[in-house]
């Protein structure tokens, strides 16, 4: 009898962990199935590990799952009880934008409640933005400095002759200085912002730099509009005399003059000059219109509609990416705005950089153009040989001697 009762207690224990091994066929059938059929629907530990190491993870599965259409109870039922989303559900529904919400709050992101699209442009402007602007910005000073120790300051081949002809109008170089003031302005005011957590809070605290960063701010919104306006007015004037044609393939060849011995023939403005040019309008237009969009939150939405337009050209497909979020939150657009204006304008400050050098300590001369609206004829004639010519032709009264 005890062996009979000690064989039964055996066969018990060893029953459990074989029963648990042992999956109902048609239940493994629906897992291989439905891959988070073992989850219950939630998360697998794959999604877990992909959205930990910042790759894409299929959210279909609980964006698609709300439970609007779900009920608890038969509405039929004595107590007529009526059932509806869970909690959960309801969260989710939130979550992905997909709740019908109502508020008092006014604006179009008055109703997303919850937003987790920021956290890939937290990492993007505290780590690679940073890194890289720092990389673009100081190598730019570093090459400018190296070769201004290689190079030096470019002389003029002979001495002045002291006749002045006159290059820019006193309303043109209003329009310059307006512009190069508030770029600078408008360049500090934004490195304090871009770098300031990271560079002035360790220098100065937490108080200092809440000062400051409110002030650059207010500042950097408020003069945004002296740059724009410069912007449209030089454009306005120049753009008539910036026009690529065959005498800067010329100049771009021989790098300007440094190759190929002598100064290139030039009208008013030369390759070199003309790519400044291009490049302050093209980067500050881009500058301008998401800033626009920055200072109006959720009014100017670009990034939706853009991605949108390249998805319809089938551009990302033939490149073998998938097609671009075109269904952007409000929130999302601010972030690509802010991340795009961020970009661009460290670029556009590089390249003034090279503007500032050549205007100031690259070249002799280069500063009066700008400075006092007039320079000498030997310079005149050893960088713009094209246009001192068309001057003496059509416009001599605008040559004096001194």
């Amino acid at each position: 009898m005890l062996r009979a009762l000690a064989a039964l207690i055996t066969l018990t224990l060893l029953s459990g962990p074989l029963a648990a091994q042992y999956v109902d066929p048609a239940v493994q059938s629906t897992q291989d199935a439905a891959p988070r059929a073992a989850t219950g629907g939630a998360s697998t530990l794959e999604d877990i590990l992909r959205r930990q190491a910042g790759e894409t993870v299929d959210e279909s599965y609980r964006a698609d799952d709300l439970g609007q259409d779900n009920t608890v109870y038969d509405q039929s039922s004595p107590l007529g009880a009526r059932g509806g989303p869970s909690d959960a559900d309801q969260w989710r529904a939130l979550r992905y934008d997909a709740a019908d919400v109502t508020t008092q709050a006014n604006g179009p992101a008055a109703t997303t409640l919850i937003q987790d699209g920021g956290m890939w442009w937290l990492a993007m402007h505290s780590g690679p933005l940073q890194f890289w602007g720092a990389i673009v910005l100081g190598g730019t000073l570093l090459i400018l400095a190296a070769f201004y120790l290689i190079v030096g300051k470019v002389r003029l081949d002979h001495p002045p002759t002291g006749t002045l002809i006159e290059r820019f109008k006193p309303v043109e170089r209003f329009a310059h200085w307006l512009l190069a003031a508030s770029f600078i302005t408008l360049g500090i005011t934004g490195l304090i912002s871009l770098f300031g957590r990271t560079v002035l809070i360790p220098a100065f605290g937490h108080e200092a730099f809440a000062f400051l960063a409110g002030g650059s701010k207010w500042v950097h919104d408020n003069i945004s509009w002296a740059f724009m306006i410069a912007l449209v007015m030089i454009f306005l004037f120049w753009v008539v005399h910036n026009i690529p044609d065959r005498t800067d393939i010329k100049w771009l060849l021989r790098g300007g003059g440094m190759f190929g011995g002598g100064h290139v023939p030039a009208k008013k403005f030369n390759a070199g000059q003309k790519l400044i040019f291009w490049s302050v309008i093209v980067f500050g237009t881009t500058i301008s219109l998401s800033g626009l969009s920055l200072l109006f939150p959720f009014e100017l939405n670009l990034f939706g509609k853009t991605f949108g337009a390249i998805n319809a050209t089938g551009l990302p497909d033939l490149l073998g990416f998938a097609p671009l979020n075109a269904d952007l939150a409000p929130q999302e657009e601010m972030a690509y705005a802010q991340l795009w204006h961020a970009i661009m304008a460290l670029v556009l400050t590089a390249i003034i950089f090279g503007h500032i050098y050549i205007g100031t300590l690259g070249m002799e001369g280069a500063f009066d153009a700008m400075g006092k609206g007039e320079v000498d004829e030997q310079w005149a004639r050893e960088h713009h040989s094209l246009w001192v010519e068309k001057v003496q032709a059509e416009a001599p009264e605008k040559i004096r001697k001194v």
